[in-house]
């Protein structure tokens, strides 16, 4: 199956993509939009595998041009947010044969990709155009050897996923990998062309781009594309568009939960079918206020990059939801794996693997995770869980060191060379601190050299010079010496229990 092979369920008639205040794009306006941004791509001589950046605000051309770039290109969505040397970074490592921006724009990408050489290609949107409607400026022609819609095999996407060293990895997911992921997740929330998604998830995560835009779009349903997630607009977008469905990240149900109250009015209106959660555990109490208030279940569910998002989720009624689990293996094969290599019965706690067509074939040009990442023909994800009698997995620690602010994830050791590059520091660590709304906060200790002076502040500010704002270190604490494990290594997981670290916990009745 290819991606447009995938797209065709849609009636020409029905309703793909709206946005708030736009006029509505069909999937014949849909299909034809991607067919002429394969032609306009390959009129340039970009093909099939090649490397296409996008950088565009959230919204419903971000949506669309993913899907015409996955449908013929390697699209690349990066985080608009990035600064000059994190873009150079990502367009050097992808290999990018082309940057797409929109026309006018400002973003720091032009001037890294005009560094690099990279072709730069605009998006125009014509006045009263439908959403999602554009045209490409891909400049001058160009022979093209690898033309047409995308196969099987090909790239669909490349994301890069943190890892504990300073370099991301490459995730290359094929066409294949994503059909798979979005007919698992239409399976699992059983969507129809009766369905209408509210997206206020970021379009340049795993999430939003195949739960959120994909995998509803795959069964023919509409998709309503707001320019990001805004609690004080929610229920305004909830009025226009009468969805029936959104899924997000914790940190956003709870801004939601947070303003319902003084929206009851809008809630009697529109009742949902289900609301979707992954990326992190709800607290228990947010999810009894979500059922509530939107009159709908919560399913809470479990995905990864290297799994094109969805491996394991609870199940719609009139199945179980079991609280404190992510639900059953829903797409890929989810094993608990032992240290000894065997697989784990009910209850024991091992590492969670998987295998399946959704899952990558591994990290591009990286043998040292791949031969760390898959044993056997299985993924580990580096996450630990027990598995009970009935299927459903629950997670139980992370294995990995990664900090996971709201779903944003950010390495430490990458922030960790940031830090170590001021003149004043000695010696870092960066590591995770529990945060009442994200989940996690990035922090940091630091020591600096004999002489030197150097406020919590200043260090901020130099971080935030070369990275995204949600990567700056919101507390920093100055100490004579880094705390060591018995062996003498530095260990960054569980650091802020210890020393009693936190950025507040989750209150019930607290909204």
């Amino acid at each position: 199956m290819t991606l447009l092979d995938l797209l065709r369920v849609g009636a020409d008639d029905d309703i793909a993509i709206t946005a708030p205040g736009r006029p509505a794009l069909d999937y014949r306006g849909l299909r034809a939009l991607i067919a002429d941004t394969t032609a306009a791509l390959n009129a340039a001589g970009i093909g099939r595998n090649d490397r296409v950046a996008i950088v565009l605000p959230n919204g419903p051309e971000m949506a669309t041009c993913f899907l015409a770039c996955a449908s013929a290109v390697t699209s690349a969505p990066l985080n608009p947010a990035y600064r000059v040397d994190e873009f150079e970074f990502y367009l050097t490592d992808l290999q990018a044969k082309a940057l797409i921006v929109e026309r006018g724009s400002k973003s720091p990408a032009i001037e890294a990709a005009r560094s690099l050489g990279v072709r730069i290609i605009e998006l125009t949107v014509a006045d009263g155009a439908r959403a999602g409607q554009f045209t490409l400026d891909a400049g001058a022609a160009a022979a093209c050897a690898n033309g047409g819609p995308s196969e099987a095999d090909d790239v669909a996407m490349v994301l890069h996923t943190s890892g504990t060293t300073s370099k991301p990895k490459r995730v290359p997911l094929s066409v294949a990998n994503l059909c798979a992921s979005a007919r698992h997740i239409g399976a699992t929330l059983q969507f129809t062309p009766h369905d209408v998604g509210l997206n206020i998830m970021p379009l340049f995560h795993i999430h939003g781009l195949i739960a959120g835009i994909l995998a509803p779009l795959a069964a023919g349903s509409r998709v309503f594309c707001t320019p990001g997630f805004n609690a004080l607009r929610f229920f305004a977008w909830m009025d226009e568009s009468k969805p029936t469905w959104y899924t997000a990240v914790p940190t956003m149900h709870l801004a939601i939960a947070t303003r319902g109250k003084h929206n009851a009015a809008v809630l009697a209106r529109h009742q949902l079918r289900f609301v979707r959660s992954s990326s992190s555990a709800l607290p228990p109490q947010l999810i009894d206020q979500l059922e509530t208030m939107f009159r709908a279940p919560l399913i809470e569910s479990y995905g990864m990059t290297e799994a094109t998002h969805q491996m394991a989720s609870n199940p719609l009624p009139p199945l179980p939801r079991k609280r404190g689990t992510v639900g059953p293996a829903a797409g890929p094969q989810v094993r608990i794996r032992g240290d000894d290599g065997s697989f784990l019965g009910p209850g024991e706690p091992g590492e969670i693997v998987i295998r399946g067509p959704n899952v990558t074939r591994g990290y591009e040009s990286n043998p040292k995770a791949n031969a760390e990442a898959f044993v056997d023909g299985w993924f580990r994800t580096g996450d630990q869980g027990v598995m009970d009698a009935d299927g459903y997995v629950s997670i139980t620690g992370r294995l990995k060191e990664i900090i996971n602010r709201g779903g944003e994830k950010v390495s430490p050791r990458e922030i960790d060379e940031i830090l170590l590059d001021h003149v004043s520091v000695h010696q870092v660590v960066v590591f995770g601190a529990p945060h009442k709304r994200l989940g996690e906060e990035v922090a940091a200790m630091v020591v600096l050299h004999e002489g030197h002076e150097c406020t919590e502040r200043e260090l901020q500010q130099f971080v935030a010079q070369r990275v995204a704002s949600f990567k700056v270190p919101k507390k920093i604490l100055f100490v004579d010496e880094l705390p060591k494990g018995a062996t003498g290594k530095l260990q960054r997981i569980g650091l802020a229990q210890r020393i009693g670290l936190g950025f507040g916990s989750y209150v019930a009745g607290e909204f």
